[in-house]
């Protein structure tokens, strides 16, 4: 075993060393962000439930008019796709921060084969979009009876 002195001080640079990461990471952290809110892509958040006769999609799309949204079903794929568009009462420049994101945007849901997208039905208000897709009638099992000989 060697003998090693003890210095009080040795750790005091490691210990100075992390505090100094932790700022950078810190001010890094939020440079990116107003870098990622700048160029900012949305996409509007859903939730998907299931109920007893129906799955419903819940999508808030605030800002958005019903005239901007679009709801297609295609080869089982249900694509909502729309547009919020910026307010054009002040210009950019006068802007000192702008964390809304305006654009198109787009969501696509995989539906089951067995769902008839001629029964969706969506409704909109209070900018939520409620989309019903009715579960399909199940087959009942068929009964066979047993004959005896």
């Amino acid at each position: 075993m060697t003998i090693v002195r003890w210095d009080p001080f040795r750790n005091m640079s490691t210990l100075q060393d992390r505090i100094n990461r932790i700022f950078e990471e810190t001010a890094n952290r939020s440079q990116d962000y107003d870098v990622e809110v700048s160029q900012c892509d949305w996409r509007p958040v859903v939730d998907i439930y299931d109920s007893e006769k129906a799955i419903i999609i819940n999508a808030e799309l605030p800002g958005v008019t019903k005239d901007s949204i679009t709801l297609d079903v295609k080869e089982n794929i249900l694509t909502l796709k729309g547009e919020r568009k910026s307010d054009e009462e002040a210009s950019k420049e006068n802007y000192y921060r702008m964390e809304r994101c305006f654009g198109t945007f787009e969501r696509a849901f995989t539906l089951p084969s067995t769902v008839d997208p001629t029964k969706i039905s969506a409704n909109f208000k209070d900018g939520i979009l409620k989309i019903e897709i009715p579960k399909p009638e199940g087959k009942k099992p068929k009964q066979i009876s047993i004959n005896v000989e």
